[in-house]
């Protein structure tokens, strides 16, 4: 069936397969690209190896790039797909960062569009003790940080607008964006500056609509994805929705990086599944960290204690980092009048499938 679908062209196609790989039984997924067992339209991709230092590397929680392997995809031009590079131990780095530091203040959140401040605050200390107590009943109420759906970084994106703008901004995590700055150069993007970010929290019931990420005034910089957790179906479509997409899957560490051409191409997560290995946590995630980090280095060892609640929030999640240059460098945003900057997400029972519903939008297409 998916086979048939991706033969069949014409009016938003995109839309048809969305809903094909959305259903609970769609138990076909033969027709999804898997980057672990390349083939087919899938080709080896060179990255730029001497731009990144094993040391810079080492320091961001990644393999040297010498080691990564990289894929590209026939009819994709500027799309690469690198199978988890990180070093062992450092993912849990990340989930922590994106559980327990990021959303909090002044970052912005979807909470805070129907919660008052101080309800916001410190969603980790809120949640962790009903996190680490949860068993598997359906019925249980969810914390705080299991109803997160997305953080903003950065430049705060304007989800009414769909704008970024100089007065709503807060500094960008140091961390990450040294992190994303050895992707880009490894890719042959030097001086990449991360300037935004979106953080999706996906459930087993989620999904992120079809949309193109064109906000940016700067399109000559990559758009960098990171995944961590449980896996899913990534859908990349082309210009227009009527062209039909390729489907593949992201598993946890993967990262995704949409330049050139396939940077303005329509794409959507229609399905989040249980990562391929059948265990409650990817094999990589079980990994400890080193105890000799390199000096230098933005990875922090996690307590016990926290990696038990990040794990336990992974066994029905998924976590996406995207990381964005906004303005290209010596650029500044346009004179706007009217608007404050802080236009909000539309409200949790909206239902859209464009460029202004990054976040997941459960049971509905």
């Amino acid at each position: 069936a998916a086979a048939a679908l991706t033969r069949e062209g014409g009016e938003d196609a995109f839309r048809r397969l969305f809903r094909f790989y959305r259903q609970r039984d769609a138990s076909d997924l033969r027709g999804v690209v898997d980057f672990s067992a390349p083939g087919g339209q899938v080709f080896r991709s060179q990255l730029s190896i001497t731009s990144v230092s094993d040391q810079d590397a080492y320091r961001a929680g990644l393999q040297p790039v010498s080691q990564w392997k990289a894929y590209g995809l026939s009819g994709y031009p500027g799309f690469i797909f690198i199978p988890n590079p990180f070093l062992p131990g450092c993912q849990r780095h990340w989930v922590k960062q994106c559980l327990k530091l990021y959303p909090e203040k002044p970052n912005v959140c979807n909470l805070d569009l129907h919660m008052a401040p101080e309800k916001t605050t410190n969603l980790w200390g809120q949640s962790k003790e009903q996190l680490r107590r949860k068993g598997s009943g359906k019925w249980e109420p969810r914390s705080l940080l299991e109803k997160l759906r997305w953080v903003t970084l950065g430049y705060h994106y304007n989800w009414d607008t769909k704008k970024y703008s100089a007065n709503h901004h807060t500094p960008f995590p140091s961390d990450l964006a040294f992190l994303s700055e050895q992707v880009a150069a490894a890719c042959g993007f030097r001086g990449f500056q991360a300037q935004a970010g979106i953080l999706n929290y996906y459930h087993f019931d989620s999904s992120l609509g079809i949309h193109v990420d064109e906000s940016e005034l700067d399109h000559s910089r990559p758009l960098l994805s990171f995944s961590f957790g449980q896996s899913s179906i990534f859908l990349l479509g082309g210009l227009k929705r009527e062209e039909t997409p390729t489907a593949m899957f992201m598993h946890s560490g993967d990262i995704m990086v949409m330049s050139g051409f396939s940077r303005l191409l329509y794409h959507a997560v229609p399905r989040v599944l249980p990562n391929p290995e059948g265990t409650a946590l990817p094999s990589c995630l079980d990994q400890p960290l080193s105890s000799d980090l390199p000096v230098g280095s933005v990875i922090e060892h996690s307590s016990d204690e926290d990696w038990q609640v990040c794990a336990k929030y992974l066994q029905s999640s998924r976590i996406n980092m995207t990381i964005r240059q906004v303005l290209a460098e010596g650029q500044k945003f346009p004179e706007e009048s009217g608007t404050n900057g802080k236009g909000q997400a539309p409200s949790e029972d909206s239902d859209h499938e464009n460029s202004k519903a990054k976040r997941h939008k459960p049971n509905t297409v």
